[in-house]
């Protein structure tokens, strides 16, 4: 049931149809990791929470620097030198006391990550390297969990949903195979603030999606977002029949 401080706290989302008060209790009982509290991680625990998703796990081992207060709102000032999970469950707290925050302050290993995936109903990749997105498409593959990838450099942007639930849904590997570990990060080629908000608000809009679920996530589809021109174009993605991370599971 919701208390009627739930009931008020989300009247506004509790009044769309699509959401209702069984959505709401959904999102209550639900679950959703977040890899990575950065430029895309910020907006997706801040609406996350503020949407009263019931339990977020936050994962990121990294401390919180000058230079990230550009793009990273979830962080302030008096955050430099902090954890970025200790930062982030500060603000979260502040936003939204009714919700569970379970930190993850160290770099996942295989079977860290494999426990963290297996504990959350969905999973978002805010994270900025190959490696680490390939190893949370595994472990979100192997444990049959849906994946949210998000990424944002430069003035380009891309989001996609990969759900292996469905037969049809490729996996991030399907796309992008093995990738390159040459590919630079925000840090080395630079990145606009409001770009990465954009792409880390539809992915936490994906995850509410899939959560309580009303509306078509963006699965087997690509979304591009060219900032610079201010369009979006959708490609469609297929799954890999060979693919070497979601053959098995499909097969």
């Amino acid at each position: 049931m919701l208390s009627d401080l739930e009931l008020l706290r989300y009247s506004r989302q509790i009044l769309l149809s699509q959401v209702d008060i069984d959505g709401q209790l959904r999102l209550k009982h639900g679950k959703a990791l977040v890899i990575g509290l950065g430029g895309l991680g910020s907006p997706v625990a801040l609406y996350l929470a503020a949407a009263g998703v019931g339990q977020l796990h936050l994962a990121d081992f990294d401390t919180v620097d000058l230079t990230n207060l550009q793009r990273q709102v979830i962080h302030d000032s008096d955050s430099v030198g902090m954890s970025k999970v200790d930062s982030a469950i500060k603000r979260l707290q502040a936003i939204n006391p009714e919700i569970t925050l379970v930190a993850h302050r160290r770099a996942l290993d295989e079977d860290s990550l494999a426990a963290a995936v297996a504990a959350v109903d969905v999973v978002l990749d805010c994270s900025d390297n190959f490696g680490t997105r390939e190893a949370v498409n595994a472990a979100c593959v192997l444990a049959g969990k849906p994946l949210v990838s998000g990424a944002a450099i430069r003035l380009e942007g891309q989001l996609s949903v990969f759900d292996t639930r469905r037969d049809t849904s490729p996996c991030y590997h399907c796309l992008y195979g093995h990738g390159s570990e040459a590919e630079l990060t925000c840090s080395e080629a630079g990145v606009i603030g409001p770009l990465v908000g954009l792409v880390g608000s539809l992915q936490a809009l994906e995850a509410l999606k899939l959560l309580a679920g009303f509306g078509e996530p963006l699965v087997g589809r690509l979304l591009l977002i060219d900032a610079l021109s201010t369009r979006m174009r959708e490609l469609r993605v297929k799954r890999d029949p060979a693919c070497a991370v979601c053959a098995t599971r499909h097969g």
